[in-house]
């Protein structure tokens, strides 16, 4: 038995984010706050969706100051700009960042409070106004998830907004808006999508619906990743992982994650290093770990990354998995050791680190290998 979750409508192809003030229009909405950050104002892309919305005849407010670890206080702060606006919808544009401060934007012009208030699962009462997504990376997923992961400035504490009303509405996948990535985040992004559709793919809640998004997923990360980070306006390999992306997100959003997200979440809000990065780094240790305990799930996965190993006996296909991800990091130009993070990061804080990842019980719980302390710190060894 297995539930589906699925997310509201999609559009997909090159220059489609054109059309979004044509819907807008469509539900009503006369006056929306367009989330984003100071890259997509410097590249003229908030403008160039602004120039859609106005050409509609929908006038748009703009936040161009979302962190890339997202906070409770800017987002409280972009809610009371959109209730001054009386803004009627909301469009999220950018990474995640923006896409999960978008989403919470949302429920908070029709909530009352602050956005700490609802870090939890299932505390919004009021369904939020009309959100749009349009995703500038391809790896976080937040088009399709119904999460908003934010910080406390104050107590430094991290955690989600989890509730099926953060569900987009609508999002709007170009390709075309992804050809600004540099390298790095193209690879960082594109990693993250492959351990999203990967620990779904492995994990104890992977359904029949959710092994479909993943296979998907990982066929298109494993062919085209490499061409996306190093030839950036290949539209083909670009539109291929946008898709990749939003089908790793369905799996996500259906599947849970695993150890891998759990060890990489610390490391992010102690150590400000970026979360695609981490989860590519602390990846190949988990999945030789986690090999005992699914090594058929993990031969699949060699095998739809494209490494050669159909046929092979099931434990030496996933510990290629492990080797195969370990050389795509190394193509990509990712960190493949903490210790060359340059982040500070040194043996004394494992123990921090680990508690840390315990306290991520959900992603442990789905993880197809139990961990304690011990083996957290194990990991993070191995790692460094």
């Amino acid at each position: 038995m297995f539930d589906m979750t699925w997310t509201g409508r999609v559009r997909f192809g090159a220059g489609v984010s054109a059309q979004v003030g044509e819907l807008l229009r469509s539900l009503g909405a006369e006056r929306v706050v367009v989330v984003t950050d100071e890259n997509m104002e410097r590249l003229g892309t908030a403008d160039r969706i602004c120039a859609h919305l106005e050409a509609a005849e929908v006038h748009s407010c703009v936040f161009a100051g979302v962190e890339p670890e997202p906070s409770v206080e800017t987002t409280d702060a972009v809610a009371e700009l959109a209730r001054e606006h009386d803004c009627q919808a909301v469009v999220g544009l950018g990474g995640g960042s923006c896409m999960d401060v978008a989403k919470a934007v949302s429920i908070l012009i029709t909530n009352q409070g602050s956005a700490a208030a609802y870090q939890g699962q299932g505390l919004v009462k009021v369904p939020g106004v009309p959100k749009v997504m349009i995703p500038t990376t391809a790896g976080t997923g937040s088009e399709v998830t119904s999460t908003a992961v934010l910080s406390r400035k104050g107590d430094g504490f991290k955690g989600s907004i989890s509730d099926d009303r953060l569900r987009p509405d609508y999002s709007f996948l170009d390709p075309e808006l992804t050809f600004t990535m540099p390298p790095k985040v193209t690879a960082s992004t594109g990693m993250d999508a492959l351990v999203h559709a990967l620990e779904g793919y492995t994990g104890r809640q992977a359904s029949p619906f959710s092994d479909l998004f993943a296979r998907e997923a990982l066929t298109r990360i494993g062919k085209w990743l490499r061409i996306a980070t190093w030839n950036g306006k290949d539209l083909e390999a670009r539109s291929e992982m946008l898709l990749a992306s939003f089908y790793a997100g369905v799996t996500l959003a259906n599947a849970g994650v695993g150890a891998c997200h759990a060890l990489a979440y610390p490391l992010g809000g102690s150590f400000g290093v970026g979360h695609g990065c981490c989860n590519a780094l602390m990846l190949p240790y988990v999945v030789r770990y986690n090999v005992p305990a699914r090594s058929d799930r993990y031969a699949q996965a060699a095998a739809w990354l494209g490494l050669g190993t159909e046929g092979w006996p099931d434990r030496e296909a996933a510990l290629a998995c492990a080797e195969g991800l370990e050389d795509l990091v190394e193509d990509l130009s990712l960190p493949r050791k903490l210790s060359a993070l340059k982040a500070g990061i040194e043996e004394k804080h494992f123990d921090a680190l680990a508690e840390v990842a315990l306290g991520m019980a959900d992603f442990l719980e789905n993880n197809p290998r139990p961990l304690d302390k011990k083996a957290c710190i194990v990991l993070y060894k191995e790692a460094f």
